[in-house]
């Protein structure tokens, strides 16, 4: 990276513009703001740390979503484990279409995260499963899966719009 790292500004620059994907991605899988905001400040705390050495923007941007990801998914388990984890009545959304962002976050997080990162990321299957470290063939399973589950959800609430 360049020898801005660590500085005031770059500090500024990384939060403002990673913070909102970052929030949006831990918060498909905790379904918690509270826990979601815990998680990437988590993140950022180890990207000051570790100081990375990153190609470009994008692989700095998948080098925070793969930590956010691993970050919430471990507070995941140790929330199943410990009951610790509340989720919130609140969406972190700006998306005007609630009811299908509801219908992803009932998913198992297995198909949400894929789903999230997928739809509303806009990665490939190839960068999913080098974020997430999963097969490719995993990713695509999972996407197919969480699709067959959000369509037969959509159905029973009769707002299926596809």
């Amino acid at each position: 990276m360049n020898s801005s790292f660590g500085t005031d500004e770059y500090i500024e620059k990384i939060v403002l513009t990673h913070s909102k994907r970052l929030l949006s991605a831990s918060y498909a899988i905790l379904k918690s703001v509270p826990s979601a905001e815990d998680a990437v400040q988590e993140a950022f705390v180890k990207l000051i740390t570790k100081n990375p050495i990153f190609n470009d923007d994008e692989h700095e941007k998948a080098w925070l979503l793969r930590v956010t990801v691993n970050i919430s998914l471990n507070m995941l388990k140790k929330s199943k484990i410990n009951g610790d984890l509340v989720e919130s009545d609140v969406i972190y959304t700006d998306d005007s279409d609630s009811l299908l962002l509801e219908s992803v976050l009932s998913l198992p997080v297995q198909y949400r995260t894929v789903i999230h990162l997928y739809y509303y990321e806009g990665y490939s299957i190839k960068e999913i499963a080098s974020i997430l470290r999963i097969p490719s063939a995993t990713v695509g399973t999972r996407l197919a899966r969480g699709r067959k589950m959000l369509k037969t959800n959509l159905e029973e609430e009769g707002d299926l719009w596809l």
